[in-house]
């Protein structure tokens, strides 16, 4: 399956992480919404989000160290659309460049202190995955 998806993580507390070459990021408490995409294995790409154990490859790898995942959703799909997903986020607060160093998003790491929030904009167009 190849498609697009987005991770929702909660900040317990406020905190700066290192953040590969983008180095020292702050971090607020609330929730994060990230996008991305996986055009060889969907499954695969969310199942190593889900894993503590990993070398840390993403922007997304040394946020999860500290953040909680709580929901995810994806969209199957032939076309890469995590760009067009990130615009969906347009007004939320976010990361500059965190997961957009492969395109001109100006981030695809949006935060918000709701969850709610963050879910009604993924909710109509893409299916939750069952973390269990």
């Amino acid at each position: 399956m190849k498609g697009s998806y987005v991770i929702i993580a909660y900040m317990p507390k406020k905190m700066k992480i290192e953040i590969g070459k983008l180095g020292i990021i702050e971090f607020k408490r609330g929730y994060y919404a990230y996008v991305g995409s996986a055009m060889n294995s969907l499954e695969g790409r969310i199942k190593r989000h889900l894993k503590k154990e990993k070398k840390m490859k993403w922007h997304i790898d040394f946020l999860l160290q500290h953040a909680i995942i709580k929901k995810i959703f994806y969209k199957e799909s032939m076309e890469k659309e995590e760009c067009s997903i990130a615009k969906k986020f347009n007004g939320f607060d976010f990361i500059p460049k965190f997961g957009s160093s492969d395109c001109k998003c100006k981030s695809h790491l949006f935060y918000s202190k709701s969850i709610e929030k963050i879910e009604s904009i993924v909710k109509n167009e893409m299916m939750e995955w069952n973390k269990d």
